[in-house]
């Protein structure tokens, strides 16, 4: 990799901000890498390059705003479930992901949000553990009992008392159950060889027999479907270990248990049934809402359909679960649907910026040289060319919402200064010609008019010297064409004021002649009117929406 490459790669990577950044590294040849405090391991993330360096952090970001959403949706599950430890799978596995998922973001801060969670989940598997220590500790007791019946009782309602506690963690549970399993093994081979000693082993397997029987039909009416089950099948296990008791008690006990057994998976098949019925109808809605959400993925009603897509999922939460394959097939395809007209609404809503951008640089272009030529004596020339870009302006789309009115208004605030000086001058020189009229011979018609052109010539010159002052360019040369410009300024005005002096005297010396000249003059005006009348400007002209 170039040290040019390298470079970029780095002051890209210093460039960008984000929560957790610490935790990252930028390696000189592009490697990502995170390591996430104490119980994270450095691990390489991504390969930057400068192809994909805009590109590749964004899925990183998006995992982590998941995980973000998962830790949320847990903790908020944690504080509505009053049974914490049924959440501990859920909390140590959401830990691990953390730990090992491809994130960008405080990856700490997700585990610590954990901590007060895994504390709670630790404290009340020690609780629990003390407590079955103790009904371990009590089975060990009662495995040197000889009381066998009470002992029997004792144990079993001992069992259910582990049964009734609350979890701990596996490896510690186990090996307290061992103790109690070991316990009563032992009593029951005490038990055992007792009656054996006593030969009462048809009277000791009646009893455990009899244990299974009331254990079985306890369970009947259970709706622990999956553990229930496997307790039948460890009781069923059970009965097949013990050895004969009295051939009529055997055949009672073993009717006794064996119709427990049935009642319970009878009960268990219509459970099913009534699931998979259940699940059906489930089925059905659900295909409906996904041809609907088909049905509308290739829609231009951009608005309308996303508060449509809305209602369907409000829909689909509610319409039931449906199981298995089919169930994530129809998934799926919602998804699917989703997401094509989703990612179509993005693109559409990119070009619209892309066109409004375009049209609003295209209209700050034609504002610009209204700006430039507001201010032009080129009367005919510059009418036209603003008329133009009016024309122009409105072949023009829409742009931004934000940008539309000022623009608008610049542009014809530029023209409407343009045309005001453009009427304002027009009123000026017909004054001018008023004053023509009162010339009294073709002579002062010709000594007034040639007066009068002259003013009016180095009137425009002196416009057209502050014009060329006020726009004088930075250079070498500036400061002596502004000096230049300067004195043609004072020269130009003391010639109109001796112009105008002479004008004054043609007036007083040819006064009494003035009505036969002004009948000329005022012919030549009305033909100059004529021809300026064609460049007459819009001053009505409507505001473009």
């Amino acid at each position: 990799m170039s040290q040019e490459l390298t470079f970029d790669l780095s002051s890209w990577w210093n460039g960008i901000s984000f929560d957790g950044k610490e935790l990252f590294t930028l390696t000189d040849d592009g490697k990502l890498t995170i390591y996430a405090g104490k119980e994270g391991k450095e691990r390489v993330l991504a390969e930057v390059t400068a192809d994909n360096a805009e590109t590749v952090l964004e899925p990183l970001k998006e995992k982590f705003a998941s995980l973000q959403t998962k830790v949320n949706e847990l903790n908020t599950e944690w504080n509505n479930t009053e049974d914490k430890l049924k959440l501990a799978d859920k909390v140590h596995q959401l830990k691990n992901q953390i730990l090992s998922a491809n994130a960008l973001g405080n990856i700490e801060a997700l585990v610590t949000a954990l901590a007060p969670a895994e504390q709670e989940i630790a404290k009340r598997y020690d609780e629990n553990y003390a407590y079955r220590l103790k009904l371990a500790e009590e089975a060990e007791t009662l495995a040197e009992a000889s009381e066998w019946k009470e002992t029997t009782n004792a144990l079993r309602e001992l069992v259910e008392k582990w049964k009734a506690s609350g979890h701990t963690d596996k490896q510690r549970s186990d090996k307290l159950w061992s103790r109690i399993d070991a316990a009563r093994n032992k009593f029951n081979e005490r038990k055992q060889k007792y009656f054996e000693d006593q030969e009462k082993d048809l009277l000791g397997n009646l009893d455990l027999k009899l244990d299974l029987v009331e254990q079985a039909e306890s369970l009947i009416n259970s709706v622990e479907w999956k553990k229930t089950s496997e307790t039948f099948h460890r009781l069923t296990t059970e009965w097949k270990t013990i050895g004969h008791t009295l051939s009529k008690k055997n055949e009672e006990l073993w009717q006794r248990f064996i119709a427990a057994k049935s009642a319970f998976f009878d009960r268990k098949r219509e459970h099913s049934d009534r699931i998979a019925q259940e699940q059906e109808q489930h089925f059905i809605v659900k295909s409906a809402l996904v041809e609907k959400a088909e049905a509308l993925k290739d829609s231009k009603e951009w608005n309308n359909t996303a508060i449509a897509y809305a209602a369907l999922m409000e829909e689909w939460k509610k319409a039931g679960r449906v199981g298995g394959e089919k169930g994530d097939e129809l998934w799926n395809r919602f998804l699917a649907a989703q997401d094509h007209f989703f990612t179509a609404k993005k693109r559409h809503t990119e070009e619209i910026r892309i066109m409004h951008e375009a049209n609003l640089a295209r209209k700050t272009e034609l504002l610009q040289r209204a700006e430039r030529i507001k201010n032009s004596t080129n009367w005919n020339d510059t009418t036209a060319e603003l008329n133009e870009l009016l024309d122009e302006w409105k072949t023009i789309g829409p742009v931004a919402r934000e940008h539309s009115n000022k623009i608008w208004e610049e542009f014809i605030a530029a023209r409407k200064h343009f045309f005001a000086r453009k009427d304002a001058n027009r009123e000026q020189r017909k004054q001018h010609f008023e004053q023509i009229k009162t010339v009294r011979s073709v002579q002062a018609r010709e000594m007034v008019a040639k007066l009068l052109t002259d003013i009016k010539e180095e009137e425009d010159k002196l416009v057209d010297f502050k014009s060329a002052l006020e726009n004088i360019t930075p250079g070498k040369k500036a400061d002596e064409l502004r000096k230049h410009l300067e004195q043609l300024l004072i020269d130009g005005e003391q010639k109109i004021r001796r112009l105008k002096e002479k004008y004054d005297a043609v007036k007083d010396e040819y006064g009494k002649q003035a009505e036969d000249a002004a009948k000329e003059v005022q012919a030549n005006v009305t033909a100059g009117q004529t021809a300026e009348a064609e460049a007459t400007p819009d001053t009505d002209i409507q505001q473009e929406a």
